[in-house]
């Protein structure tokens, strides 16, 4: 290991590109992975980030991904500050360097310390800019709905302030079903705090979203789901969603074949069922929902039981 880390550091452009590709074959064993980082083989990567030759980039982004596949590795990241070079590859002019590097900083933001080192770093306006310079390349989308997915869990002020909702939203109307989902479900990631409801109502969310519970994909109509949910929580939330006929599109939904869907509609609807107007509408169809007392699903069971006492309440 220590002879192929000094290979990585060698003037000769086909050395270097024969280390790092003998570093690929070698570290996929887990159990090199350590040894590896032992022998400073993070910093040396570090420094090839911005080697002039594209290869060497792009090897060198999948060496630090395979890495990032373990614990070990992530620390090792955190400790050689090698997130923000990896950051700067976003705007490579190669499409394969900035596919690996969205896919290495998307692996380290899957555990609570590296999503916080993300957002600590400022990369998530980056990222959310990044949606609009990638609108052609699905993977690197992809990849950037998975990070923000998981920097929002620990941070959604850097995504509110960066015309995240916005981005978002557009991105539910995409030609792919998994943007779309993925879209849907950062939508409700980021409707968790105050600021993010009352964003989503200010840019339109919720018509958007009732809308898209027709989608073909289940995916795409149980995040949707679950997103009005989330907005739905608070007075102003509920008054729009209703007046955007979420009520009378979520029992559409309720025989859904998809299990996720039905749970969400369920859930989405007892929180509607909250506000007068809604109590009103759903009283009228309780038999909708005991229907699904019987549901495959046990969590679809205990949503309906749960709707149905709300529904069915009295002061």
């Amino acid at each position: 290991m220590l002879f192929q880390n000094s290979e990585l550091q060698d003037s000769d452009l086909l050395t270097r590109q024969r280390a790092l590709m003998a570093l690929c074959d070698t570290l996929r064993d887990p159990e090199h992975i350590q040894n590896a980082i032992h022998c400073g083989i993070v910093a040396s990567l570090k420094r090839l980030l911005s080697d002039g030759d594209v290869t060497v980039r792009w090897k060198t982004l999948e060496v630090l991904f395979i890495i990032s596949c373990h614990s070990v590795g992530r620390n090792a990241y955190l400790d050689e500050d090698v997130i923000p070079p990896i950051a700067e590859l976003f705007d490579d002019s190669e499409v394969v360097v900035r596919k690996f590097a969205h896919q290495a900083i998307e692996m380290i933001a899957e555990v609570p310390f590296g999503a916080q080192g993300i957002v600590d770093a400022n990369l998530v306006p980056k990222l959310v800019a990044k949606l609009q310079d990638n609108k052609d390349e699905i993977k690197i989308q992809s990849s950037i709905l998975d990070t923000l997915h998981f920097c929002l869990k620990v941070n959604t002020e850097d995504a509110l302030n960066s015309g995240a909702m916005e981005e978002f939203k557009d991105l539910l109307k995409h030609a792919n079903s998994d943007i779309r989902a993925k879209a849907a479900r950062d939508i409700m990631d980021l409707s968790v705090p105050m600021k993010g409801k009352e964003k989503a109502l200010e840019v339109g969310c919720p018509e958007r979203l009732v809308e898209m519970m027709a989608d073909e994909d289940p995916d795409v109509r149980a995040n949707c789901a679950a997103a009005i949910m989330f907005i739905a929580i608070t007075t102003p939330g509920k008054k729009e969603a209703i007046e955007k006929m979420a009520i009378e599109t979520l029992l559409l939904n309720l025989k859904d074949t998809d299990s996720a869907v039905r749970l969400n509609a369920v859930k989405a609807l007892t929180c509607l069922s909250e506000a007068p107007e809604g109590r009103k509408q759903l009283i009228k169809e309780v038999d909708k929902f005991e229907k699904l007392r019987n549901d495959p699903s046990l969590a679809v069971q205990t949503a309906v039981d749960i709707a149905i006492k709300v529904i069915t309440w009295k002061p």
